[in-house]
């Protein structure tokens, strides 16, 4: 039998006061291969026998998006990371992209899975990565830890790659709505180069925008939170029906991507990506977003996926 390309496949399941809510969450990255309310699809599905397309559902970690060239500097010397996006020659989504990740301990609804950073090109840390899946009663929370296991402060950031769905709307229904005042541009190999305030531009999703109308791969900041200093985005479909990824204040910037190159089948279609992200990208460079960690110190922060209702 051939393995899956995702390595193991952990089944969740929850009985919720709507209607059973179940998972599939993967070894390899530690990704979310299905998520479903009653039936109702909040992510985009892939096949077992495929890797995540779109990088569909993984983690990202020790940086989200890119790093410009692979190119670094910490205490006055450069650092080379391997160039993982020949096209536009960045390092691309961290170290953790095609790595296994070990089981900690599993339930029913549940699933703790950890993989450690070890130094390599361009990255002289140890960092232990912790990932807790939690079915819930309307979707999914995930709860990130991470440990410096080094012998000096070390710097990161983490992200996630979901591709959103509201059950059988199509992608081009979508309306996806974002209360955030501020987006990044970015120049011509995708690193962002200045930002700008969304009134007035193709940025703007406070009022809602039409998925099928939108050419975005763009992070945003300064976005609204809730009392509880939770940041939603939300996409829905014409009957009201939708989905909504929050994100607690650890994660202050998201990235909605509107990908017309994702499969469908024989073909290639729209796909909306909307990625949580505690600093944007080339953080290692800029210094926005970017923490460090003291030896042994840990740091925690929590997102999730719900499905909505009209």
């Amino acid at each position: 039998m051939t393995a899956a390309p995702t390595g193991g496949q952990y089944r969740l399941h929850h009985a919720g006061p709507d209607g059973v809510v179940e998972a599939v969450v993967t070894e390899v990255a530690a990704g979310i291969r299905e998520l479903r309310v009653a039936g109702f699809d909040l992510t985009e599905p892939f096949p077992v026998t495929e890797q995540p397309p779109g990088a569909n559902g993984i983690v990202l970690v020790p940086w989200p998006n890119r790093v410009a060239g692979g190119v670094w500097e910490l205490d006055g010397k450069r650092q080379q990371l391997d160039v993982s996006e020949p096209k536009y020659g960045n390092a691309s989504h961290g170290l953790l992209r095609f790595a296994p990740y070990r089981v900690v301990s599993q339930t029913e609804t549940g699933i703790v899975q950890e993989a450690t950073i070890h130094p390599q090109h361009g990255w002289p840390f140890t960092l232990e990565t912790r990932v807790h899946h939690e079915l819930v009663d309307d979707g999914i929370r995930v709860t990130h830890e991470i440990t410096n296991r080094s012998g000096a402060r070390a710097p990161f950031a983490v992200g996630a790659h979901p591709y959103l769905r509201a059950g059988d709307t199509p992608a081009e229904d979508l309306v996806v709505t974002l209360d955030a005042a501020t987006a990044f541009t970015v120049d011509e190999q995708k690193v962002p180069n200045g930002s700008v305030s969304v009134e007035g531009t193709s940025f703007d999703l406070r009022q809602g925008q039409r998925a099928g109308a939108a050419d975005l791969d763009t992070a945003y900041s300064d976005i609204t939170t809730d009392a509880d200093g939770v940041r939603h985005t939300t996409l829905h479909g014409p009957e009201g029906d939708g989905v909504q990824l929050w994100q607690d204040a650890s994660f202050p910037y998201v990235q909605v991507f509107t990908s017309r190159e994702y499969p469908r089948g024989d073909a290639k279609g729209l796909a909306v990506a909307v990625e949580p992200m505690t600093a944007p990208a080339n953080a290692l460079n800029s210094g926005e977003g970017l923490r460090w960690l003291e030896p042994d110190e840990t740091w925690t922060g929590t997102w999730g996926i719900r499905r909505v209702w009209s």
